[in-house]
């Protein structure tokens, strides 16, 4: 289900922001907005970064071979990663850029009202894709706040395509406001601010997808209702005496790797033994359905 409604998100935001990308250029164009230039670079990027998460989530399908033997999951947050440079390096680093440049060399706004109507188009679908990403996170967010799940999900396309279109959203606000105070104050610089501050905004999202995308190639565990999931599945087992140390790591948003030392009841035959340590992975998987692959290491007393 997660990776279905990513998909969902991911596809709906691609689509939107081509054909913004497309309208921001003809409204460049036409009005001459730095505004709406440093917009249409940032939909162009957008558009390249849901095309790269696209392309994450396929290769991350790869079936392990001797050289990754556990897998390509992680794929997906190496891309997630290199979306979280992309906004930083082009969205944001052109934004800046233009920014500045517009602020020592403003000129006036042409045509706004062409402006205001592809600036309103571009805020409607936006708001589709982000609606999108919004409801395919819904059922992973729980009652977390949505600050929360961006921090604490292991399903980077989600956390990138939801901080992507809110960002996306309060930039074409900005770019809105600064046409509309440049040509009704007759002050064009401060289309230059707009844009200044969009490179901003997307500088700021950039460097929390990176530093987010980071912690995820680095491996997150489980998260602590999963953890605490895990252990009582364990421990509630007949045969499990004690639960000694149990470690968990994400290799990718539906495969974690658990590997547990535990004491079982002592007398247990070599058979009892095998068949104990089977149905403490079943119950595991029973609550936690993603949770493989699953290593149990049966301890002795005399080990504690």
């Amino acid at each position: 289900m997660a990776a279905g409604g990513s998909t969902k998100a991911v596809v709906a935001a691609l689509i939107g922001n081509s054909a913004i990308a497309v309208a921001k250029f003809v409204g460049f164009f036409i009005t001459r907005s730095s505004s709406m230039l440093a917009e249409a670079i940032h939909s162009v990027a957008d558009s390249g970064n849901q095309a790269l998460l696209l392309w994450g989530g396929k290769a991350a399908k790869k079936e392990a071979d001797e050289e990754h033997q556990f897998g390509y999951g992680r794929e997906r947050y190496y891309w997630a990663f290199v979306v979280a440079l992309v906004l930083f390096l082009v969205g944001s680093g052109f934004a800046l850029f233009e920014g500045v440049e517009k602020i020592r060399h403003p000129h006036e706004i042409e045509s706004p009202n062409v402006a205001y109507g592809i600036l309103g188009f571009a805020i409607c679908a936006e708001f589709y894709a982000f609606r999108t990403a919004m409801v395919a996170a819904r059922p992973l967010k729980g009652d977390q706040s949505w600050w929360t799940f961006i921090k604490t999900t292991r399903v980077p396309e989600l956390a990138v395509v939801l901080l992507e279109d809110f960002g996306a959203m309060v930039g074409l606000i900005i770019a809105m406001v600064s046409v509309w105070i440049s040509v009704t104050f007759d002050a064009p610089i401060w289309d230059g601010i707009g844009t200044l501050s969009i490179g901003i905004l997307l500088f700021v999202i950039a460097i929390i997808l990176i530093i987010e995308m980071r912690s995820l190639l680095l491996g997150e565990g489980a998260s602590e209702r999963e953890m605490d999931q895990i252990r009582t599945s364990i421990t509630s087992s007949p045969a499990v005496k004690e639960l000694i140390h149990l470690r968990t790591q994400h290799l990718g948003p539906e495969e974690l790797l658990v590997g547990a030392k535990v004491l079982f009841e002592p007398g247990l035959s070599t058979a009892e033994l095998a068949s104990a340590v089977d149905k403490v992975e079943t119950a595991v998987r029973e609550i936690v359905p993603h949770a493989h692959p699953m290593y149990i290491e049966p301890a002795l007393s005399q080990e504690i």
